[in-house]
Parts: C-alpha cells; structure tokens; sequence
C-alpha cells in the first residue's frame, strides 16, 4: 500500500470502530441519511439512543422540525413534503419520529406535514450554513 492507501484504510478502521463503539452497524449509518429527490433527509428520535444521534448530526442540515401533538407528545409517521419556489417537488416521504431534518440549498420552500389527515403548510427561508428548526403541533385529538 502506497501512503494514500494507508491513510484511506487507517480512515475506514476508524469509521467502523465509532460506528461499532456507538452501538451502529455500517448497515444502521447508511440508513440513517437518505437522499429524497437529491435532498440528504434524517428521522427518528424515538429514544433516547435515536435522539441524541439527531443532535449530533444537526451541523451537517439546515431544516428541521419537531412534530408533536398539543400535549406536548412527541409523534412520528407524519408525511413531508417539501417544494421549492417554483413548486417542484424536492422531499416526499414519511418521518420515522418526531425529528426530521433535511440539507436544502439556500432558498424558500413550502413544507406540508400531513398527520392522520390533517396537513399543516409551512414557508420556509433556509439559510446555508445555519439550522432553522420549526416546531408543529397537531391537535390531540386528531383522527
């Protein structure tokens, strides 16, 4: 192995050791950020373990929302949507918790969240570089 191998194999033992220190498969991480329509999106936040991964991915998004009912109960299974300016469609797919966060190119979106038939629509001016969070409650009894 030339020099640059070395370094690209000493990079990867240390990848699989965080990820098997932290409790993750490789297979868990690649499943973690998906791109949606070329847009890098996460989700979860059910526990504790899933939450705290959240928080330490937050730098590398910069849209986030909290979906939660007026309780204050956390809920998950909400459809997003989101759309840039000229209404194309960017993001279509359900989050696996209450926490979703997307990497968008700076701009103005309209994000609709859909819960148990009731959608809410948000506009939204994300910045590059700084993490805008939104927070949306449904009603607590919501079909």
């Amino acid at each position: 192995m030339n020099g640059n191998d070395t370094m690209k194999h000493h990079i990867a033992n240390w990848a699989v050791t965080v990820l098997l220190v932290s409790g993750m498969t490789s297979a868990d991480a690649a499943e973690r950020v998906v791109a949606r329509g070329g847009v890098p999106v996460i989700s979860g936040g059910v526990g504790s373990d899933s939450e705290q991964y959240l928080k330490s991915q937050e730098s590398s998004f910069n849209l986030k929302f909290v979906c939660a009912l007026q309780n204050g109960d956390y809920i998950a299974g909400v459809a997003v949507t989101v759309a840039d300016e000229a209404g194309k469609q960017l993001v279509d797919t359900t989050a696996d918790g209450p926490i979703f966060m997307a990497r968008l190119p700076a701009g103005k979106y309209t994000v609709v969240l859909s819960y148990q038939g009731q959608s809410q629509t948000r506009r939204v001016m994300v910045r590059a570089g700084a993490l805008q969070t939104e927070y949306v409650r449904w009603k607590n009894d919501a079909p």
